[in-house]
Parts: structure tokens; C-alpha cells; sequence
């Protein structure tokens, strides 16, 4: 029956609908095949643009707004959580853009609404403590695992381990092993760090007697080194070294904060002695101990920006002539701090999920992931919870190129080991960029028609910043909240759908694409795939498509 069902909706969708019943979804053909130079302008918002209209495969947004949605009334205002690190809640962009818990009376120190949060006016920080002190620096979670298991398992083999405990075991093991990975990454980073913040001095000290005005330039400092690299390397690469700083708009102040946060990784984020919780939650390992967190959603936008690039692509203000413009004008953002430097913690990501469902999000954006869960049975229920109260969840598919059909360790997800989805409410979207040609998926996005649902926009876009500054980012971070974004845009003219259907619009109308896109392995670095092979729906979101295919829905409903 439910496939008769689909068939008949994909028939609506196709061939009429209600309010725009002359318009038609919008077809690709195979055949064309441009990549387009872009120009300043459309280098800023190209992932608006329609891939038919201007040659650019964005979602066809603008293409909505001039016709779909120019006789149309929104219906509704919708709330967006974003669960992220804290967000610049006064920057310009985002002027009246944030959700206002009207049942808080603000800074009266009494949890109001006896929702056990205290004055959570515009949201919650469950990486704080009541004092006001936030994590900076987190741990990985494969450090939260071995801290967890190594009184158990330190020292132990195989088969001293009881059957009951084989599967904690070889998490154990698992952790230890990425570990020590990743303890090298970040170890040669810090001896990157230290040769540029004793590089940087010792060039400019080495150059003063050429440069005593140090008033050179990469065209002066290369032809020094080309004079000097066979008779004086030491001066020569003094010369290549300043002529890099200068290429790749280096300072002295981002070499330092570099190496500042390097050092501080080391020693917290890395660090096996290291408790993150330690003055932030008395029982870390307990889901119903919920008495931590504060309300402070801003206050560190000097140590984090990652939160602010993600609400204003979904939020920011539309056509007031400052920096951006968001998906949808009538988009609240709750913001939600789970996210510091280092990884999430599962009792963070659950108990945050279960805070916007009961505070009125109708779609939760989760810009973040991970190699390792320790408590995914706790995420699970919480997406489950969700999906209970028709809210839709929206998460990024990560950026370490993974095909995530062999590598099935990243979270949150919504299935166990690539079997059966747990729930109907959960979005894993990759990141494309605007080239119409093998580099249509970014190089960085992981992938799997198992797991990732669909692609959208998410390299080189331009969005906000904290402190009223603006800046081009890549990552499925971006994609995933212009995914968000166009589910809340459907919402809010659309509010009788359920997060099921908009999951499944956003899905099924959106433009698939059969280009072969580079897939490397390390057996065949020139490996490459059909687009429409490496997701679920093997198709890129498409905001035009999708709102022709929920007014049909719509329609249908009544």
C-alpha cells in the first residue's frame, strides 16, 4: 500500500500542484556539462543559484523566491536549534533572529518555566557549569573511552576478556589505536607551530641587513632566494620562509593563536590525565543527572566561531544589504552549546536534542560528528524522542572522505553497524561544491548510499563570523545547515507536514546527478563514482523541487 502511495505522490509532484500548478520541478539533463567561472559576486552566494538558469548546481533558492514563493503567505515562524559551539547572538546579521523562551523572566536566578533550566531566555549551554566556567578545550572521545575501560582492560589480551565483555573490549582497543593515531597528527602539528613561531623572528633578524625597512614583497623575497640557494641556503630559505608568510597571508597573531591552541590541545584534548567534566558534571556517565550547563550562549565568541558561520547561513538577515542572506526570514535560531574544541560528549548531544523537542524546535541542526560514541544508546533514544514529536534532525556527514558504506564508525547516526534506521527523523547530508564536473563532490566529504541521504552546497560559502565579520568556509558543516535551512523555509509555509514527509521531499526532489566524480582509494587514487551512487537518494537538494513537491503533499493531505 505505502508504495502505491509514493507512486501516486511522485505523479503530483510531477504533473500538478495547487498554488503553483504552472510550474514544473526542474529536470536535469545528463548531457550539459559546463563549469562555470564564477565571478566575485556569485563566488558569495552561488549555492542559491540554479544549475539550468545560471550554469551553477546551487539549490535553485533564488529561483523560488522570484516565483514559487512571490504569491504566497508564510504560515508560520519556525524554530531552528542549532547545537553547535556558542553563537554571536549581537551580531548584525542576526539582529531578532534568535528564539526568546517567553516563559523566562530573564536574570532572576529561578528556573520559571520549570523546564530545569534556569534562566534559559534564548537557549542552553550544557558545556558550562553553574559558576559561569565553560570547556574550552574538550576531550576526543577516544580518550573519554580509554579513561572509561583502562582500569578494566589496561595490561589484558584477547582471551583474558569474559564474552560479556568482548564488544567493550575491542572499543577499548579500537580507541587506543586511533589514539595513538591522531597523538602523531597532532605532534607534528606542534612542531609545525614551533617552526613558525621561531622561524618568523629569526628570518626577519636573518633579512634585517638586506631589508632594513623590511619593505619586501614575494617578488623580491624569491628572487633573493633563487641569488642565494646554492651559495647561502640558511639566508635562502630565510627568504622562502618570509615569502610564504606573505603568499598565504600569514601574522604574527594567527601564528601565535596557532600555536596557543596546539599547545592546549596536547594538553587537554589529547591528554589521557585530562577530565574534561571534572568542574562541569559531577556524573558524566549518568543520562539523568541533567544539573549542569548555564545559560550563557556567547560569552566565549573569541575561542568559537563555528556556531555563527552555521546560524547565519540559516538565519541571517535577507536583503537588508548586510553581509548575507539567510535561507528563510522566518527561521528563529535556538541557539544550544554542546561543541568546544575537541568532540561532543553523547550525554551533551542527547540531553540537547531532548531540550529544543520540548522547547519548540521543529528542525535541530547538528553541524558536528565523530569516530567514536560512548553512549550512543543515549543519542539514539533522543532521536528517537524526536521523531516521537515530529521534529526533523539534520547532521553533517563529516569531512574525512570516508565512504561510510566500509567505514561505519562515525556519529550521531541513525542506524546500528549499516542495518536498519532506528528512526524516520534523521538527515546525513554531504557537502558538493560548484563545479559541474569530477569535482562535484567535494574532495573532503565523506559519502555511502547507506548512510548519507543526500548532498548539498557546502564548499567555499561565504557566511557569518562572529564580531560583525564575514568569511568564505567548506566543510558538511555548511551543508547540512543549508539543509536545515530549506526544511525550515518548507515548514513555514507548509506546517501541517511531518518530519517524515519533509525528510522524504527534501530526498526524493531533489536534482540527481550521474557525473563520475572522483572517489580515490588508496588502491586507485583516480578511482571515480556516479554522483548518484554515493548517497541514499543520489541526488543534490534543490529548495524549487522541493516546494512544488510539498505543496502536491500538502494538497494531498487535505
Amino acid at each position: 500500500m505505502k508504495r502505491y502511495l509514493y507512486l501516486i505522490l511522485l505523479i503530483i509532484f510531477f504533473y500538478c500542484s495547487d498554488k503553483n500548478k504552472h510550474y514544473h520541478p526542474i529536470k536535469f539533463n545528463q548531457k550539459f556539462n559546463s563549469t562555470k567561472e564564477l565571478n566575485e559576486v556569485e563566488s558569495k552566494i552561488w549555492f542559491t543559484k540554479d544549475v539550468l538558469l545560471d550554469s551553477i548546481p546551487g539549490i535553485s533558492l533564488n529561483r523560488a523566491y522570484d516565483s514559487l514563493l512571490s504569491n504566497i503567505k508564510v504560515k508560520k515562524e519556525i524554530i531552528v536549534a542549532v547545537l553547535d559551539t556558542e553563537i554571536d547572538i549581537n551580531h548584525e546579521d542576526l539582529e531578532g533572529k534568535f528564539w526568546v523562551n517567553l516563559d523566562e523572566i530573564p536574570n532572576n536566578g529561578i528556573d520559571d518555566d520549570n523546564n530545569g533550566y534556569i534562566d534559559d531566555l534564548n537557549g542552553w549551554n550544557f558545556i558550562g557549569n553553574s559558576k559561569g566556567k565553560n570547556i574550552i578545550y574538550s576531550s576526543l572521545e577516544c580518550v573519554r573511552i580509554i579513561q572509561l575501560f583502562s582500569e578494566k582492560f589496561a595490561d589484558k589480551k584477547q582471551d583474558e576478556i569474559a564474552e560479556s565483555q568482548k564488544k567493550e573490549f575491542q572499543t577499548y582497543q579500537d580507541a587506543i589505536k586511533y589514539y595513538n593515531q591522531k597523538l602523531k597528527v597532532i605532534q607534528a602539528d606542534k612542531e609545525y607551530a614551533d617552526f613558525l613561531y621561531n622561524g618568523y623572528p629569526a628570518a626577519k633578524k636573518a633579512l634585517k641587513h638586506i631589508f632594513p625597512k623590511e619593505n619586501y614583497n614575494t617578488k623580491s623575497l624569491d628572487s633573493l632566494y633563487n641569488l642565494y640557494k646554492i651559495e647561502n641556503k640558511k639566508l635562502a630559505n630565510h627568504a622562502y620562509f618570509l615569502s610564504d608568510f606573505i603568499k598565504y597571508d600569514l601574522s604574527e597573531e594567527w601564528i601565535n593563536n596557532y600555536r596557543k591552541g596546539v599547545i592546549n590541545k596536547i594538553d587537554k584534548t589529547y591528554n589521557l590525565d585530562y577530565f574534561d567534566r571534572l568542574d562541569i558534571d559531577s556524573f558524566p556517565n549518568n543520562i539523568n543527572f541533567k544539573s549542569y550547563g548555564n545559560k550563557h550562549i556567547s560569552n566565549n565568541i573569541n575561542e568559537f566561531y563555528h556556531g555563527t558561520l552555521i546560524a547565519g547561513l540559516i538565519a541571517a538577515k535577507r536583503e537588508n544589504n548586510i553581509g548575507i542572506d539567510g535561507i528563510s526570514e522566518n527561521i528563529k535560531i535556538m541557539p544550544i552549546a554542546i561543541s568546544s574544541n575537541g568532540e561532543e560528549n553523547d550525554k551533551d548531544i542527547a540531553l540537547a536534542i531532548k531540550y529544543a523537542t520540548d522547547n519548540g524546535a521543529k528542525v535541530i541542526n547538528m553541524s558536528f560528528g565523530k569516530n567514536f560514541s560512548l553512549h550512543k544508546e543515549w543519542v539514539f533514544e533522543a532521536i528517537k524522542y524526536a521523531e516521537k514529536n515530529d521534529v526533523l534532525i539534520v547532521s553533517s556527514a563529516g569531512n574525512s572522505s570516508y565512504n561510510l558504506n566500509e567505514f561505519n564508525n562515525y556519529f550521531p547516526i541513525d542506524n546500528i553497524s549499516n542495518n536498519e534506521e532506528i528512526s524516520d527523523n534523521f538527515l546525513l547530508v554531504g557537502s558538493s561544491s560548484s563545479s559541474l564536473n569530477k569535482e562535484l563532490m567535494s574532495y573532503y566529504s565523506n559519502y555511502g548510499n547507506i548512510d548519507v541521504d543526500l548532498f548539498a552546497p557546502g564548499q567555499k560559502i561565504y557566511t557569518t563570523m562572529p564580531k560583525n565579520k564575514y568569511k568564505f568556509d567548506s566543510g558538511t558543516s555548511l551543508s547540512s545547515a543549508i539543509t536545515s535551512g530549506v526544511a525550515a523555509l518548507i515548514y513555514s509555509y507548509y506546517p501541517e507536514l511531518k518530519a517524515s514527509q519533509v525528510k522524504k521531499i527534501l530526498m526524493d526532489s531533489g536534482l540527481e546527478f550521474s557525473i563520475e566524480v572522483k572517489t580515490p582509494t588508496k588502491e586507485n587514487k583516480n578511482n571515480t563514482t556516479p554522483f548518484n551512487k554515493l548517497s541514499k537518494s543520489g541526488k543534490i537538494l534543490n529548495a524549487y523541487n522541493a516546494l512544488i513537491m510539498a505543496d502536491s503533499i500538502s494538497m494531498l493531505n487535505k
